[in-house]
Order: structure tokens, then sequence, then C-alpha cells
């Protein structure tokens, strides 16, 4: 994928954040970018990240956790530079005087977040935490959401300290970095909230309530995206939003529901986002599974940029994809298949891998490389460098 300039030379070397824009306008930059800790949905587990420093001979030290349930690790700046990363996180802080308290339950490390919702672990051997209690799922009417749960406070002085700061100082560097958001989806919040099978029930036999809980979780995010688009500025690119809609077959919920009672809320969100921005903003939908039939209904709603491009879902063949959509939305992922290739693959199978998701996704820009979701604990570091090495050799324009 290498193209020369029409002067015969190659072209100058960008910095990351000409490089995202550019392949952001679908144009394409120097080369294509690179996103690998920019986000809680496009990061490392702790473990591979650990064996990774090891194997590229970088100094060992303690692992700061970036995102605890599921337990990423915060990319550090040795290895942003090593792999020629693009992308960087800037995201909200805790709640002024508040931790998550993680404590000894059993066999179970456990904490509580501060939606009130536990999550457990398995001492010794786990991975990651796992929700097992959720705060709403006993209360069914609005009347007892209003006098029993109190939602948490999205403008708390501590999420935004320093993200003024830090935006400036990554604009002045050069850096692109993805503006984190204060929660899941409203969709994926509800469902945290109430319990999966509450929620679900829900939204066909108790709709006025599941309506009036997606709409208070809704003025959640509108107060918290109104003060941190003032925080930033005009220093900020990539705005992060998510709900999970896919399944590896098939939607979560039927066309016909997504259509009456999420895309209505998101289309409102991403415009309240859009006018309320200092300058242009590109939305980063984060959604996984077998989505192909909602991404058109996606980009009516705002969405500018789709991730993780599940791969290895139903429908959801990258040549395909570009052809369909790639005019209309950048593909943010796809760049290898995480759910077998990249954890149980050969290097081998990995660059073949990379190598075709590069000549599906790259032409024309609109493609940042991220894998598919997070990098998990168990993928080893030869074939996390396979996969880099492939985007290297491959991955200019």
């Amino acid at each position: 994928m290498y193209r020369m300039n029409p002067g015969g030379f190659m072209m100058s070397e960008m910095t990351s954040w000409q490089r995202v824009e550019t392949a952001l306008q679908h144009k394409e930059p120097d080369r294509i970018p690179f996103d690998l800790g920019g986000s809680e949905v496009t990061g490392i587990h702790r473990c591979a990240y650990t064996r990774l420093r090891e194997y590229l001979g970088l100094p060992q030290r303690k692992v700061v956790i970036e995102d605890l349930s599921q337990q990423l690790a915060k990319v550090d700046y040795d290895m942003q530079e090593r792999l020629k990363i693009d992308v960087y996180p800037l995201n909200p802080g805790k709640p002024e005087g508040w931790e998550p308290h993680i404590e000894t339950v059993g066999n179970y490390s456990r904490y509580i977040d501060e939606w009130g919702i536990h999550w457990y672990m398995p001492l010794g051997h786990g991975l990651y935490y796992d929700m097992r209690q959720h705060p709403l799922a006993n209360i069914d009417s609005i009347e007892e959401l209003n006098n029993k749960y109190t939602f948490p406070d999205p403008v708390d002085p501590g999420r935004f300290a320093g993200m003024k700061e830090q935006a400036q100082n990554y604009r002045r560097e050069g850096k692109a970095y993805i503006l984190g958001r204060n929660a899941a989806g409203i969709f994926e919040m509800a469902l945290w909230l109430r319990g999966f099978e509450n929620f679900y029930t829900d939204m066909i036999f108790n709709q006025k309530f599941a309506e009036y809980l997606l709409d208070k979780i809704m003025e959640v995010k509108w107060r918290y995206w109104e003060k941190a688009l003032d925080e930033v500025g005009e220093n900020v690119l990539v705005i992060s939003e998510a709900d999970d809609l896919g399944s590896q077959k098939n939607g979560l919920i039927s066309p016909e529901l997504y259509r009456r009672l999420l895309k209505p809320r998101h289309t409102q969100l991403f415009n309240f986002i859009k006018k309320k921005a200092q300058r242009k903003v590109y939305i980063f939908y984060h959604c996984c599974g077998a989505i192909k039939e909602l991404i058109p209904d996606l980009i009516e709603s705002g969405v500018d940029i789709l991730n993780p491009v599940q791969v290895s879902a139903k429908g959801m063949d990258t040549k395909e994809l570009k052809r369909l959509f790639g005019k209309d939305i950048t593909f943010w992922g796809g760049g290898v298949d995480t759910q077998n290739i990249l954890p149980d693959g050969t290097p081998q199978h990995v660059r073949d891998e990379v190598k075709r998701r590069i000549e599906d996704l790259a032409p024309g820009g609109g493609f940042v490389f991220n894998t598919v979701h997070n990098i998990q604990g168990d993928v080893p570091p030869e074939n996390i460098m396979a996969m880099w090495e492939t985007l290297q050799e491959y991955g200019r324009y």
C-alpha cells in the first residue's frame, strides 16, 4: 500500500493528530493510524501487557490499571513510543473523595462502583470482574426509582480535574486522543442497573418505566458531555460513546425495538454533542456483534466511527462493509480477529489476517487500525508483534 506523491517523494511524516483527522475525513494519511490503549475498548489486558513489555525488553514496572472491571493496563509512554501508537486516552476522573473499595468476599475480590453495581473476580486466577448484583433489580416503578435511587453526579469536579490541561497538551504535541465517556451506553447502563432479564422484560411489558430509566441515564450523559466539552474547548477530535447491540449471530434486540427505543435517544445525544462542541468532532461508537443491518441507522443517528468491527460475527465481512458503508463511516478496529486468530493462531496466521484486513479497509482512508476490542490476557507477545510488524509493512499509503 505504498503510494508516492506526484513529485516522487514519500509523503511527509504527519503528527498523530493529523494522521487520525485525515483518516476520519476519508482521505489517505501517510500511514494507517494505530490505536492501542486509547480507550477502554481498544486496550490490552494487564497479563498480555506485562508479557509484551518483557518480550520487547522494556523495563518491568508495576502495571497501572486503566479499567478495573476489564483489568486493562495503562499503556506507558515507552510502549507508546516503541510501537508508534497514534491514539491516547483522556478519561474522566473519579468523583472527589470517592474510590472503589476492593475487598475480599469468600473466594472473590469485590468492589461496588459509583452506580451501586457489585463486581466480583475470583481470587488468585481471576482475569476480570463480572457484575453480580444490580441496584435496581427490585425497583420496577418510576415512583420507586425516584424515591430509592440516586444517580451519580455527572458534573462532580473530580471528573474534570486536569482534563483541560491534558487536552491542551495533547493538541500542542500533535497527539490524537479519545475523549472518554462517564458511563457505558444508555442501553448498557439500563441493563446493568436493572439486571439483564429485568430490563429486556421491561422493554416489552413495562415500557413506560424502561423509557423513563433510559431518559434518566440520558440526562446524566447530557450533563457530563456539556461540562466535558466546555473543558476541552477546541482541543478535541474524537468523542467516545457506546451501546452493545449485537451478539455473535444476531442483534440483542430486534431492529424495530432499537429504532423505537434507542435510535431516537442516540440521535438526540449525538446531535447535542456535535452542537455543543467548539469544533467538528467525530462520534466514536463502540458496538460489538453482528450489527450489519443496523449500520445505516447508526450513520443516520450521527455515528462517524464504528468500533470494534467484530469480524468473526455473522455478516461482518470487512470487504463488504467497506463497499457498502466506507464512504459514510470510519472503521476503527477490525484489524485482526481477537476471538480465535490473535490468541490461538500462529504468527503467520496473524500476518495473513492483518494483511487481509488492511487490504479490505484501508483504501481511501476511513480506517484506524485496532484489534477487534481489547487484546485479551492469553494473547502471546509473538502474535502481538506479528500484528504490529505487518501493519508497519503494509500500512503505509
